[in-house]
């Protein structure tokens, strides 16, 4: 079995209120950029972890649903008949 070894940066920002991560994944020549936002209402107490997480957590979701259609997308073009 041979073994491949990915690696998805996240670079995150943060204000007071604001969290903003971006990903960003190459996968054999494909490339893949993801964002995700949290926000912290003024009176929420300022626990900047659970922002960052949120932040992270959105970006990596964000980051699945690409990969996912890229995959979708070359399954339909490998079963779709050439003309």
């Amino acid at each position: 079995m041979e073994q491949l070894d990915l690696t998805i940066d996240i670079h995150l920002e943060e204000d007071e209120t604001d969290t903003v991560v971006r990903a960003t994944l190459n996968l054999q020549g494909d490339e893949f950029e993801a964002s995700g936002r949290a926000h912290r209402r003024t009176h929420d107490r300022p626990i900047p972890v659970i922002g960052e997480e949120l932040a992270v957590a959105r970006a990596l979701g964000d980051l699945t649903n690409q990969v996912t259609a890229a995959a979708q997308a070359k399954i339909e073009a490998f079963l779709t008949p050439s003309h």
